[in-house]
This record gives C-alpha cells, sequence and structure tokens, in this order.
C-alpha cells in the first residue's frame, strides 16, 4: 500500500452535502481492479472513481468508475464529480473551458462553468422498446398496476437503465418499490410537475442488487431521460430534474441542448481533502 491524494465531492446540489457524493481516488496507477473494487464496496457509497493518466491523445486524464459490486462504463454523477476533483487538484485541462474526459465509453467532453459542469451525454448502446414481460416485472417492483405506467424504454449509455414514465411527480415521490423483487434490473422514474416551477420533473433511480439501492442524483439517468423525454416531445430543453427528494436531498439536474446534443449539467462542491492508504 502506499499513500495516494483522495477526495470526496458533493454533486448536482447548490447546498453541499444534499446532492450524490463521489469518491475519488488520484493517482491510481498500480491499483488492480480486484482493489479497485474492494475499495469501492467499503466507502459505501454510489460510485467512487480512480483517476488514471490518459490513453488516448487530447484527454485530460482517464477515469475508473466503480459502484460497490461492478465497474461500469460510464456513469454521469462520477464524471462531473471527477471532473471537479481533478481541477480543485491542479489539472489544467488542455482546451480552455473543456475538460476532456477518458473513460470506458470513450471521450466525454465536460464544459466548465465556475462551480457548475455539465457533460456531453454519451450515445446510447440500447435505445428503444421494453418487452411487456419486463415492463410486467418493473410494474411488480415499483408495487404500481402495469396501467400506471405512460411509456418506457431502454436508456443503456453504461448504466442498464429502463426509463419509466409515470403520470405525475407526486405519483414518483409516492413510489414504495421492493428491493427484493429487483434482481438486476436498473429502473429510471421520472413524472412531470403539474405547476412550474424550480423543477419540470421528479425523478427517482432504483439499482436492484447494489448496495446503494436507490441513487441519490443520477447523471447517466437523466442523460438517457432528457434524450428520450426531448424525442418523444414530453419535454423541451432546457429544463431542470429534481432528484433525492425522498432521501432527504435536494439534487437538481439541469438538462440543456447544444448542436443537437444532449448536456447534463449541475454545481460539484469539494468537501473532504486527504490521503487513502491503497
Amino acid at each position: 500500500m502506499r499513500t495516494r491524494p483522495y477526495s470526496e465531492v458533493d454533486v448536482f446540489s447548490e447546498e453541499a452535502y444534499r446532492g450524490n457524493a463521489l469518491a475519488v481516488v488520484h493517482d491510481a496507477d498500480g491499483l488492480s481492479a480486484e482493489e479497485m473494487q474492494r475499495f469501492a464496496a467499503w466507502t459505501n457509497l454510489s460510485e467512487t472513481t480512480f483517476l488514471l493518466p490518459p490513453s488516448s491523445p487530447g484527454a485530460d486524464y482517464r477515469v475508473r468508475i466503480f459502484t460497490g459490486r461492478e465497474e461500469l462504463p460510464f456513469a454521469g454523477h462520477p464524471t462531473l464529480g471527477s471532473a471537479r476533483a481533478w481541477l480543485e487538484a491542479g489539472g489544467r485541462p488542455r482546451a480552455n473551458g473543456t475538460v476532456l474526459q477518458e473513460c470506458a465509453a470513450g471521450l466525454i467532453p465536460v464544459r466548465v462553468e465556475g462551480d457548475s459542469l455539465a457533460f456531453e451525454a454519451p450515445p446510447f448502446t440500447r435505445y428503444g422498446p421494453v418487452d411487456e414481460r419486463v415492463l410486467r416485472r418493473v410494474a411488480e417492483v415499483l408495487g404500481i398496476r402495469r396501467e400506471e405506467i405512460l411509456d418506457a424504454s431502454w436508456l443503456v449509455n453504461g448504466p442498464q437503465w429502463i426509463g419509466v414514465r409515470l403520470a405525475s411527480a407526486r405519483e414518483v415521490l409516492n413510489l414504495q418499490p421492493d428491493p427484493g423483487k429487483a434482481g438486476e434490473l436498473e429502473i429510471g422514474v421520472v413524472g412531470p410537475y403539474d405547476e412550474a416551477g424550480e423543477a419540470g420533473f421528479e425523478v427517482r433511480a432504483f439499482v436492484g442488487g447494489d448496495p446503494v439501492w436507490e441513487d441519490p442524483v443520477t447523471g447517466s439517468l437523466n442523460a438517457g431521460l432528457g434524450q428520450w423525454l426531448t424525442d418523444t416531445a414530453v419535454a423541451v430543453p432546457p429544463y431542470t430534474a429534481a432528484q433525492g427528494t425522498v432521501l432527504g436531498r435536494r439534487g437538481r439536474v439541469r438538462i440543456s441542448r447544444r448542436d443537437g446534443k444532449i448536456w447534463v449539467g449541475g454545481t460539484v462542491t469539494s468537501c473532504i481533502e486527504g490521503t487513502v492508504r491503497l
């Protein structure tokens, strides 16, 4: 083991400690995937990232992203949180105002605007209708009738999200899902607010089999939802999604569109800086 720089940041909330925490291990060269996975499970956060020198020309750094149970090719709040931690540690992007992150899903641009960062949503690897048998199982997990699901789509951009649209934000907030029935399903639920306000939609994310069953605020899911809701004319960017409300968080995810691309943004705050022995 050796001492490595370590950070924890709060992502997607303008109020520190009300978003989604991310653990970041800097200078992670020499760590095996098994060692990274073991540490990610130990932190007991939704994700932990490990920063490495880039291997792609033009990239500012390379990141590996782990949940408590597996490595992900891409995830949203780890992308913004890793970029903030890298900048706070003295990183200087090669392109003015944009960090270029390398991960298993490819190169992800991250725009930097003060305390706010935004990433360009990566392309889907699966996008389209969900089999009726799977939808009936999703409804059972969520504890609702199948008829309450207005629409659904695969939204796979790293995690294996199934996006589910309900009639209202209140229905989303009232969900009492059963993690014991989820198996390996990863379910993202969205519903609109009736009145115009700070947030246009409420979002919740459920990850079967993960130690963090309900994710507080989820960038990859909101990236997929942003594209899907736009494609189906349910939403017109820019809009803000609220997430984490039932967990006592105050997540705010800002969805915008630029040059035909969906961008996912929010405030990122550095909370802990120190070292870790790994």
